[in-house]
């Protein structure tokens, strides 16, 4: 299904209309504020984080291919920015890790090569 208008909330979510899409596999910085006592959180700048989110989704038609929810209620979803995956694009430019345990059906690592 294709997205009218996303916006990037952190590194590895977005919030399209009323849903928030967590991206498959990967996890990013949490902005301030965000990362859960007791969690170990990804090191990193989460603004540049959630700023180059943005920059790989600007003018490009998105779809989304849903595969669940996640324990917050937010889709985890192989988002696609002109049909390369966000995911991706988003480990390739240091901005996010990839998790394995979070990869559902090695989605992922298929893409990117993990």
């Amino acid at each position: 299904m294709a997205a009218l208008s996303c916006l990037a909330t952190d590194g590895d979510t977005l919030r399209c209309g009323s849903e928030r899409v967590r991206l498959v596999g990967i996890d990013a910085p949490e902005m301030p504020g965000h990362c859960a006592s007791g969690r170990i959180c990804v090191k990193g700048d989460p603004f540049a984080s959630r700023d180059a989110l943005s920059e790989a989704m600007r003018g490009k038609t998105l779809t989304i291919v849903r595969l669940g929810k996640d324990r917050y209620g937010r889709t985890i979803a192989d988002v696609r920015a002109d049909g390369k995956s966000l995911s991706c694009a988003q480990i390739k430019a240091g901005q996010a890790i990839y998790v394995k345990k979070w990869d559902n059906g090695q989605t992922v690592a298929r893409q990117c090569g993990e």
